[in-house]
This record gives structure tokens, C-alpha cells and sequence, in this order.
């Protein structure tokens, strides 16, 4: 038999239609705060695309990789062995600033390193968050050639950031990495171009060097 009783129809107690509108601002105020971050965390101005800080030391890569043909790996001397690419110690520097324009004023923050056995002050520009792990030498022993994520760095009189850095970004690359794909010989090539057709050519070597990039949240939140 049906009870008549109204209270037992009600799936909620009564008190709960006076915070009905609470709960629907709240909703509502909840799916407009998710639209808003994701916008605001892919947004150029948060992913530091154009990012150009100026350094201590005016160091032209233009000049120095461009003009002067300098290899990326003579600075950079752990990106094909660690997980950092590491920033050139000021012995690096005196190599050859030791005689060349050795009396530069625009080099005085480097001789006094040198003479104090203190780093130069160098502004980091490709920042990624401590959250997230990136191995250089991963990439580069596989064929991504620098200019995928730096950009051309022979043309920076100021190194700029140029690509988001962002997870969606990294994403699109391990599930798609043929285009970045070159011959590992290449890798720190400025100018190369492939001669034929690149996805071609990133199909073969994507076979050729056996890269199966993981797309799970442990690659790189460790």
C-alpha cells in the first residue's frame, strides 16, 4: 500500500530549496572559473612565448652562431648527456675572450667572473615548471633537431622564446614527431632542410632510430 504522506516523496529535505541558487551560482561560477584557467594557461602572455630577457652580458647568438658557424654543443656541453643542456662556464667564455676583445667593457661581467671564480649572472629564459621533467639528451640523441624548440637561435641577437613549452605542445610532438624528425648528424643544424618530402623522411627515421614516444602522466611528471 502507497503512503500518502508527502514527506516521503521528497528526495531532499525542504531546508535544501533555500541554497538551491547557491548551489547553481556555484556551478555555473565553477565551469566559467575552468574556462577561464585553461585559457589564461595557454595564453602567450603565461607560457612566456616572446620571452626575451636582457642578460648581464649582451652575448649575440646571431654573431656567434650565425656569422661565426659556433656549435651549439661547444656551450651547451651536456645536451647530449644529461637531462640539462647546461650554461657554458666562464672558462668557456675566456677560451677565446681571453684575446679577443679582451678589453671589451661589454665583457666586464665575464672577466670579473673569471677573476673571482664566481658564475655570471645569466637569466634563464627556457623555464620549464618544477613539476615537469625534460631530458635534452633524449630528444637529441633521437633526431630533434634544437630549432623544434628553440627556434633559430643563429638569427637572436637576444635569445627569445619561441615555441609555449606547454604539456598540449609537448603532447602533439610525441604523438606526432615525425616533422621534427632529422638525421642525427644534423641535429644542431640552423639551416638544414631535408631535400624531400619531411614527413617522408621523419616516417623512416622514426623507424630507423625505433622512437615510440610515451604519452602517459610518468613520463614527465616523475
Amino acid at each position: 500500500m502507497q503512503s500518502n504522506d508527502p514527506r516521503r516523496k521528497a528526495l531532499f529535505p525542504r531546508w535544501t530549496n533555500a541554497i538551491r541558487p547557491f548551489v547553481t551560482v556555484a556551478i555555473l561560477g565553477g565551469l566559467v572559473y575552468v574556462v577561464v584557467l585553461i585559457a589564461y594557461a595557454t595564453a602567450p602572455q603565461t607560457t612566456n612565448v616572446g620571452y626575451s630577457p636582457a642578460q648581464p652580458v649582451p652575448y649575440s647568438h646571431a654573431l656567434h652562431v650565425g656569422t661565426l658557424g659556433l656549435d651549439c654543443r661547444y656551450c651547451h656541453t651536456g645536451v647530449e648527456t644529461g637531462a640539462k643542456a647546461t650554461l657554458p662556464p666562464t672558462q668557456t667564455c675566456m677560451n677565446c675572450h681571453s684575446h679577443v676583445r679582451a678589453q671589451s667593457e661589454k665583457l666586464a661581467p665575464v672577466f670579473a667572473s673569471y677573476a673571482s671564480g664566481l658564475p655570471v649572472p645569466w637569466v634563464r629564459v627556457h623555464d620549464l615548471p618544477d613539476f615537469a621533467y625534460f631530458d635534452h639528451s633524449a630528444h637529441v640523441r633521437r633526431g630533434v633537431g634544437c630549432v623544434s624548440c628553440h627556434g633559430r637561435v643563429d638569427r637572436m641577437e637576444v635569445i627569445t622564446q619561441v615555441a609555449p613549452l606547454h604539456m598540449g605542445w609537448c603532447l602533439d610532438c610525441h604523438r606526432n614527431p615525425e616533422p621534427n624528425l632529422r638525421p642525427k648528424d644534423q641535429v644542431t643544424s640552423m639551416t638544414w632542410e631535408p631535400g624531400e618530402d619531411r614527413l617522408a623522411l621523419g616516417a623512416e627515421l622514426r623507424q630507423e632510430y625505433n622512437i615510440q614516444p610515451p604519452t602517459d602522466c610518468s613520463t614527465c611528471h616523475r
